[in-house]
């Protein structure tokens, strides 16, 4: 079917209360696990790709792009196609004319005003081209092998009333929050601050992101989307779901050298895992529109 935007996604997901799962892709593998698992719940899902999945692929953000676009247009469900953590305006521009219909910019690393400054610099360009856009304020550490910060550190949690006032003056179409979740757990152990994302979707009228949510367990990230979180962002379980499986056999058939013997078992393992985390945050595709 036709790609569909993110926006109306979230959208839809926030007006029921429920979450719309996106999965960071990094190969075609990726790709075509993601929307295999949420075919089989019959889901929709977006798929985001990252500036750091950008820089693997030799700088190029086409060819992993026009793929995910391909897949995503003989889709069984309704896919959408996201670019995530972008800090490079350059990359930025290049979002629309590669099928994007929405982005993820991120410069939470800098100071409040010069964050804002840049936001607003991108939420201007994004809305120009049609683009749905999201920012980040607070710390979702993890990225790039950031250590988190102390949990009651300045910085370390979104604000309300500064969240409050980023939104409004940046115009951007939904936040990421820090709430506890850390970028790239390898343990579902992370315990998110309820009472403070009450007091965000309090004050906030966009939707809300929750990143680095392969660290959290189930029961916290579904009280967390009847908290208010609207969209869910994965990465790293598909990467420990597809190296797990990829090691496992090839410990048990040290000769193989066929890559897609390892690949389809691991594109398999990353199947289960969408299935399973779409389960517990999706949006039936029936509901969509």
């Amino acid at each position: 079917m036709p790609l569909v935007t993110t926006g109306e996604l979230v959208t839809r997901a926030a007006a029921a209360h429920s979450a719309v799962a996106a999965f960071n892709i990094i190969t075609l593998e990726h790709v075509e696990a993601v929307i295999a698992g949420a075919e089989s719940v019959r889901s929709p899902v977006v798929l985001q790709v990252s500036e750091n999945a950008v820089k693997f692929r030799y700088g190029r953000l086409l060819p992993l792009a026009r793929a995910a676009v391909t897949a995503a247009e003989r889709a069984a469900v309704p896919v959408a196609l996201h670019l995530d953590h972008v800090q490079s305006d350059s990359l930025l521009r290049q979002a629309a004319e590669a099928g994007f219909s929405s982005v993820m910019y991120d410069a939470s690393r800098l100071p409040y005003a010069e964050n804002l400054a840049a936001t607003k610099a991108a939420a201007d360009w994004a809305h120009a081209q049609g683009l749905w856009i999201e920012a980040e304020l607070g710390e979702v550490a993890g990225k790039d092998g950031k250590q988190p910060l102390e949990a009651h550190a300045p910085g370390a949690r979104t604000d309300p009333a500064e969240a409050r006032a980023f939104v409004a003056d940046s115009c951007v179409d939904a936040l990421a929050v820090a709430i506890g979740s850390v970028h790239a757990m390898t343990t579902r152990t992370a315990t998110l601050d309820h009472d403070l994302l009450k007091r965000l979707t309090a004050t906030l009228d966009v939707p809300l992101v929750l990143h680095g949510s392969s660290g959290v367990p189930d029961d916290e990230l579904t009280t967390a989307i009847a908290g208010g979180i609207a969209k869910v962002n994965i990465g790293t379980a598909l990467n420990q779901a597809m190296t797990g499986a990829i090691r496992e056999f090839l410990a048990a058939h040290p000769e193989a050298v066929d890559s897609r013997k390892y690949l389809s078992v691991g594109r398999e393992a990353m199947v289960r895992t969408v299935a399973d985390i779409l389960r517990t945050v999706a949006v039936p595709a029936a509901t969509t529109p």
